[in-house]
């Protein structure tokens, strides 16, 4: 496998800062280069990039599918908006502290360039779950299936992976107010143990039926890094996923939405919403090095 940006793999980290930078124009290499050459022990970084951005140091660093994030309307007029950034900067660590002086230092170097459009803190929630309640990424790939989900296997961009960021709104008072069957029903997994419910029972309007799907025959995969964010007003989730595929991503979502052909929509959606979204290429780490002057 072509060297790939080895924290994307990095779980279990109890610390996240996600950090979506906006570049007006694009005049060349990014700032930062120094600052990438002297990594900080424990703390791990994945860097992803915008095509405006990709195009602009060099057409060949940017993959043929990428492109923006495009705003889709549901069924029912729920929306998922388009807020595409240019430079993603995801960091992680067990040590709080670390996590956060290395995006005051990131912030400082690309601050002549990019200007800081969200910034959301994420955090290990229990035995990774959900603010919900429920486990998230349950049905992740494992080991080295999660490589083959997640990166480009061959070709000029080897070892990259399109990337999804989404920030999450949860409305949790709506959620626990329903009974625990019904929360499960709604997510299609036990809370307790992150069972999948048995055909009988599994509600063809699930988040699993919605999320977990098929396109020609073969299932869409993509491999979940996402973690809870936000503060007592405004609990969420920050949910981000790699492929080596975009299109993935977009299946999953309209499915979710209800536009998919049978129509159905993610029941999910009545108890969370996106507030934003955006596509970015998270390059080798051979090409990375060529970024960032």
């Amino acid at each position: 496998m072509t060297d790939h940006q080895a924290a994307i793999f990095e779980e279990n980290h109890a610390h996240h800062l996600y950090l979506e930078f906006e570049i007006p124009i694009v005049t060349g290499a990014l700032p930062g280069a120094d600052l990438l050459a002297r990594p900080v022990s424990r703390v791990h970084e994945t860097f992803a990039f915008s095509g405006k951005v990709l195009d602009g140091i060099d057409h060949r660093l940017t993959p043929s599918e990428l492109k923006p994030f495009e705003t889709i309307v549901g069924q029912e007029e729920e929306i998922a908006p388009a807020t595409q950034c240019d430079v993603f900067v995801w960091i992680q660590s067990n040590q709080r502290d670390e996590v956060f002086a290395r995006g005051l230092s990131w912030m400082q170097v690309l601050g002549d360039v990019a200007q800081l459009k969200i910034e959301e803190h994420g955090f290990l929630f229990r035995d990774n779950r959900d603010l919900t309640g429920f486990i998230d990424g349950t049905s992740n790939p494992q080991e080295q299936e999660r490589q083959a989900v997640a990166l480009i296997p061959t070709g000029a961009h080897a070892g990259g992976s399109y990337v999804l960021t989404q920030r999450w709104l949860h409305d949790l008072t709506a959620f626990n107010a329903e009974e625990v069957e019904d929360q499960e029903r709604v997510i299609g997994r036990t809370k307790k143990s992150s069972i999948e419910l048995d055909e009988e029972h599994m509600p063809p309007d699930s988040h699993v039926s919605r999320a977990e799907l098929e396109h020609e025959g073969i299932e869409v995969q993509i491999y979940r890094r996402s973690t809870p964010t936000g503060g007592m007003t405004d609990t969420g989730l920050y949910f981000l996923a790699f492929s080596a595929e975009l299109q993935r991503f977009t299946w999953i979502l309209e499915s979710m939405l209800g536009k998919a052909n049978d129509g159905l929509r993610d029941r999910l959606l009545t108890y969370t919403k996106p507030l934003t979204g955006s596509f970015y290429f998270a390059p080798n780490s051979q090409a990375l090095h060529r970024i960032f002057a």
